[in-house]
């Protein structure tokens, strides 16, 4: 079996989409191959700043031959029906076979597709490969219409066997597959031909082309780490500039250089962004004291002065970046310093999105819910209405400004620098995390309480403008948004009823939304807010509003009055809102091991917005569910509540009076009410107390006495007075057994 090898030599490749070219080509062509019949033991893509290449091994020689056989209409059918057939067999009517069947003479259709050799395959497939390569963008050149993301120079494509290479001929838009390639730009510059990959890979490393784009990253990085260690010095670990550098260069030759003494002073995170972002450099710091003091740069080829020249040139750009990063350190220090108020004024004119306002309004409603928040989460009041109209300031800073992802992190030091609590100051940067699953989540109440304030107002905000996300589309990160409040909450072992801030946010917006609310209704609406905080329930702080205004002031509740509108469209807001959450909580405990249909069982139990009790309760009946006893307990259960939901149906009364023991005939009905009377003096208490582990053990233990049970007992008998009985008995075990959940959502 012959072994496949292509290489498509071009200009400069972005190193951004270099992997995921080497996968397409590798999973297109492979696909292809299979398609048209030939099979192949193993494929390989590599990647390199000026060439995609594919190995294949163990390919076939050649795609099988095929017979197929159609069956046809009947003989003597119509003559358009026959065509039809024939057309799509691509057969004549002589080359047909005539069968007799059970149901007369049918034709049939005989269609043998010889195979064809691998060279004729690979070249047809390769062709469309290149003509419609998925690449994010591309560019056409010259007079051609093929596109490619840089110009396409040439074509390596051949099969190697025990016997030689041959070359797989084929042309596109003027250029010829080959043999050959080449090496290095600089250092290697003549082509050379090859006759396997073995030969291929070994022949590019003498010319100074390292393939793998791994082995690349990994030379690049020992290199930096030993270079570092022997200067006492310590590289600042960065894989995602790792990976890029490590397509940027063909040959890679590790230099260390150093940063200027006046730079030094600059915030490290400041100076690792700059090099990182604008010079594709690594930062080297200082183990002892932490500061970066040095750089790493990649160069693409060996000199003869041993790079002396390159890291010149290198440091003479990155001082001229490093001075404006310090310009604007400075300058932002001072602003800071004198008034840092400023910062806040000038977002007023800073658009948020087009609906909700401005960046200033939203700080605003951001911390009028950080100080509602504070009682749950133990922030000082105050200091947590200061820490959210100063967290976002920096955003007006021109180190933001010019280094976005430094949000936060800058307004870290600023707000420091202006005098502010170390606590308040460290709320800039902690107020957006979580931002994914595996971010660390903030533990300081301060920045807790911010961080919830952000990401409930975002997310209540988006509902009310009817912002949501859909299917894959979510481009305001709201599914992001709401795993960050359900890690904050559960992290922070925090009770938070969602409920009432839901509304009370969703109100804020409508507020500053609507344009149609009189000038009474707003400070109706304002009056709700506070019943909101006071109360927790929007339709009761609506009516008690309601109720207080009375005269002139008393708006009209008609049904097309906008507060009439707002009585019933917030609440439904905040129910889905909340199903939202519910459906993220979901996604969260499956990856704990926590299905589906247990939480589905705790969410209809009362108490659903607090997510910190819901998650208690649905782990406590995991663990339950989890043992026999919990598995045969939800069959006991099932089996009680379909005999009583039955009976009920056909006597159309309710059997929830409770059983009497005098009327029990059976030692196993006793044995049972005296467990049901044992579980409902363990349950109740643990349910008070919130002790969902206790109250789920005592459920589980109900499964031996259940069983017993309905071994030894009819429960329908002929004796209307046992049979009440024992269907209240039952009654009392879904009583007893849904105080915990809701076992009917319960599969199996």
């Amino acid at each position: 079996m012959p072994d496949l090898l292509i290489e498509l030599f071009s200009e400069e490749i972005p190193a951004r989409m270099q992997t995921r070219a080497a996968e397409d080509l590798k999973k297109r062509m492979t696909d292809g191959l299979v398609e048209a019949g030939l099979t192949y033991a193993g494929a390989a893509g590599f990647s390199t700043p000026r060439r995609l290449a594919l190995a294949v091994d163990g390919l076939m020689a050649a795609s099988p031959t095929v017979r197929e056989e159609r069956k046809g209409p009947k003989v003597g059918a119509p003559d358009k029906a026959i065509e039809g057939f024939l057309r799509g067999a691509g057969l004549t009517r002589d080359q047909l076979e005539t069968r007799d069947t059970p149901k007369g003479a049918v034709y049939f259709a005989v269609i043998e597709k010889p195979g064809r050799p691998a060279a004729e395959i690979v070249a047809e497939v390769l062709e469309n490969v290149i003509r419609n390569f998925p690449w994010p963008k591309s560019m056409r050149w010259g007079a051609g219409p093929m596109r490619w993301v840089r110009p396409l120079h040439s074509i390596l494509c051949i099969l190697s066997a025990e016997d030689g290479a041959e070359v797989v001929p084929m042309t596109i838009e003027g250029i010829s597959s080959g043999n050959e390639t080449q090496g290095h730009r600089f250092m290697a510059i003549d082509r050379f031909s090859v006759t396997s990959f073995q030969d291929y890979e070994n022949k590019l490393k003498r010319a100074h082309v390292v393939l793998s784009a791994t082995e690349r990253a990994d030379h690049i990085w020992a290199d930096a780490t030993n270079i570092a260690f022997a200067a006492g010095l310590e590289v600042v670990e960065d894989k995602g500039l790792l990976a890029e550098v490590a397509g940027l260069v063909e040959w890679p030759v590790v230099l260390m250089g150093e940063i200027d003494t006046e730079f030094l002073g600059l915030p490290a995170e400041v100076l690792q962004t700059s090099m990182r972002e604008h010079q594709k450099f690594f930062s080297v710091r200082n183990p002892k004291n932490k500061r970066i003091e040095r750089f790493i740069t990649v160069a693409n080829r060996e000199t003869t002065d041993h790079g002396v020249t390159i890291l010149a040139g290198n440091q003479k750009v990155l001082s001229a970046r490093l001075a404006d990063a310090k310009f604007f350190w400075e300058n932002d220090l001072r602003t800071a310093k004198d008034d840092i108020s400023v910062w806040t004024q000038a977002l007023e004119n800073v658009t948020f999105h087009n609906k909700l306002g401005t960046e200033a309004d939203r700080i605003r409603r951001i911390a009028a819910l950080s100080r509602e928040l504070s009682r749950a989460t133990g922030a000082d009041a105050e200091q947590a209405e200061t820490a959210a109209l100063l967290a976002k300031a920096d955003l007006s800073s021109e180190m933001v400004y010019e280094f976005p992802e430094l949000q936060g992190l800058m307004g870290r030091y600023y707000i420091a620098a202006s005098g502010q609590d170390a606590a308040i100051a460290a709320v800039a940067e902690e107020h957006y995390s979580p931002l994914g699953p595996s971010d660390n989540v903030p533990s300081a109440p301060l920045s807790v309480t911010v961080a919830l304030a952000d990401k409930l107002d975002t997310l209540t905000g988006f509902w009310s403008i009817d912002e949501k996300p859909t299917g894959s589309k979510d481009p305001f990160a709201l599914r992001r948004a709401a795993l960050g409040v359900i890690r904050l909450v559960l992290d922070n072992d925090l009770r938070l009823p969602l409920d009432r801030y839901f509304d009370s946010q969703l109100l804020k917006h409508k507020i500053h939304t609507s344009d149609e609310a009189r000038e009474e209704e707003r400070a109706a609406m304002h009056m709700i807010l506070s019943e909101i905080a006071e109360h927790g329930v929007f339709g009761a702080a609506y009516r008690a509003v309601i109720d207080k205004l009375d005269g002139d002031d008393k708006p009209d509740t008609d049904e097309g009055s906008f507060l009439q509108k707002l009585e019933t469209e917030v609440p439904d807001l905040s129910v889905d809102l909340l199903a939202f959450f519910h459906d993220r909580l979901k996604v969260f405990l499956r990856d704990q091991g926590v299905r589906h249909d247990i939480i589905d069982a705790c969410i209809a139990m009362p108490g659903n917005d607090d997510l910190n009790l819901l998650v208690k309760r649905a782990r406590a009946l995991s663990d339950v569910l989890g043992t026999d006893d919990g598995v045969n307990l939800i069959q006991g259960f099932k089996r009680a509540n379909n005999i009583l939901s039955q009976a009920e149906e056909k006597d159309g009364v309710e059997y929830s009076y409770g059983a009497d023991l005098k009327f029990t005939e059976h030692e196993s009905e006793r044995a049972l009410f005296a467990a049901l009377d044992s579980a409902d003096t363990v349950i109740k208490p643990a349910l008070e107390v919130e002790d969902f582990p206790t109250a789920m053990a005592a459920m589980a233990d109900l499964r031996a006495p259940i069983d017993a049970f309905f071994e030894a007992v009819q429960v329908n008998t002929d004796n209307q007075t046992v049979r009440r009985n024992r269907l209240n008995m039952l009654s009392r075990i879904r009583q007893i057994c849904s105080s915990v959940a809701d076992l009917t959502r319960i599969d199996g």
